[in-house]
């Protein structure tokens, strides 16, 4: 392991420890994509190929997922709470989700059987709103609580779904834990992506259905496009452990071959770099605000499933400043040549503002060859957000808030 730092970033570089089995893989991808295709919103979102920019920043190729467009959410969360949600409904009626499709789920033989089902998570917005967009579609109830400083959009787009939604005046972690305490005492089913002892099963479904966006990519590029280097966001490190272990597995990359995978977080919620830094086996928290404008990585407490595929897995581990996910902002919002738009949201570009920054600024070269990368490297990203913050993207993209690099 290598320990790097400068300019507002510090980096983990090398594997933790050794190849370990996961849940992740191609085959449970191929379930899930087929469960999300039964939906009548379902479609590929885009892979937007920037070759402009590449050839700016003298490398082969670079994609990025645009989740902005997936299921009307404006975000990546739906995969995850609606494969979460057909999986323990699955369970509920001694059936496999394999045999489950949105219209038998929607069907009055099944709302029958189930009742009145009431869900409760806490989410900084995203993971909420497909939660409750979910519930709404199969015609069950939804709480969800959000940790003080939450944007208003985002709690009304929640409510706008039916659900029972409010801020709280606590961090993620305790809102989490508020969750929890009011589903114990409601008899209500606690569906949160992040895991501990005890409650690892609700949170691996959800980071299944994240897996339908690797199925996509890889089927989206083509096989001479196949990334050297991705790069994945972590809150909790529950999408980024889902997708490591995807691209792992379909790239069959059980040592130091095939795509380097680097985690991105914010330097005021970065509690996987912080437990890859530490390297004692033990998970590092982070308590607080949790102040960034990344506010779907503000998360202080690493999912125990996401970090055990991460550690096994990955290569890099990033903490970084608030400017650099302003920058990829920035940069996705103004395309390069004839490029396509992207319109990502803070934790969205927070990749590509890493990587575009390790491309362009002389003051991160030794960090450029850390990553090994070349002319010859194919950069993926992944925009997990649009602008579910509109007045919060303006400042940012229109005002030049975080513009300090």
């Amino acid at each position: 392991m290598q320990h790097w730092e400068g300019k507002s970033i510090k980096a983990v570089i090398g594997r933790i420890s050794g190849y370990e089995e996961h849940k992740f893989g191609k085959k449970i991808a191929e379930k899930a994509r087929k469960f999300h295709q039964s939906f009548p919103e379902y479609k590929s979102t885009p892979l937007a190929a920037l070759d402009d920019l590449a050839a700016l920043f003298g490398v082969k190729s670079i994609h990025v997922k645009d989740e902005s467009y997936r299921f009307g959410l404006n975000a990546f969360k739906g995969l995850g709470g609606s494969f979460c949600i057909g999986n323990y409904v699955a369970q509920k009626l001694g059936m496999d989700i394999e045999d489950l499709t949105y219209e038998f789920l929607t069907s009055p033989e099944v709302k029958e059987k189930l009742g009145t089902i009431t869900f409760i998570t806490a989410t900084d917005g995203n993971h909420g709103r497909g939660i409750a967009w979910t519930a709404n579609r199969l015609g069950q109830g939804c709480v969800v609580l959000m940790p003080k400083g939450s944007a208003s959009e985002r709690l009304e787009n929640i409510r706008a779904l039916g659900a029972e939604s409010w801020i709280t005046d606590v961090n993620y972690d305790d809102t989490v834990r508020l969750a929890k305490e009011l589903a114990d005492k409601n008899g209500w089913i606690l569906v949160q992506d992040t895991a501990w002892e005890g409650y690892e099963e609700i949170p691996t479904w959800i980071m299944q259905g994240y897996t339908t966006m690797g199925s996509e990519i890889v089927e989206q590029l083509e096989e001479s496009e196949s990334p050297t280097h991705i790069f994945l966001q972590a809150g909790v490190g529950a999408m980024a452990g889902a997708m490591t272990g995807f691209f792992a597995d379909y790239y069959d990359k059980k040592d130091a071959k095939g795509p380097k995978i680097v985690i991105v977080e914010p330097d005021k919620a970065d509690c996987i770099y912080r437990t890859a830094a530490a390297n004692n086996g033990e998970l590092h928290m982070v308590d607080g605000d949790l102040d960034s404008i990344m506010a779907g990585l503000c998360c202080g407490e690493p999912c125990t499933i996401g970090w055990n595929v991460l550690k096994s897995r990955a290569d890099a581990f990033i903490s970084m400043a608030d400017e650099y996910a302003a920058r990829g902002m920035r940069i996705l919002g103004n395309p390069t040549g004839c490029d396509p738009r992207v319109v990502s949201g803070e934790s969205g570009a927070a990749t590509l503002g890493f990587a575009a920054s390790v491309l362009m600024d002389e003051q991160l070269a030794e960090l450029k060859q850390l990553l090994e990368i070349d002319e010859r490297s194919r950069i993926l990203c992944i925009s997990t957000e649009g602008a579910t913050d509109q007045a919060g993207y303006r400042r940012i993209v229109w005002d030049g808030a975080f513009a300090n690099l």
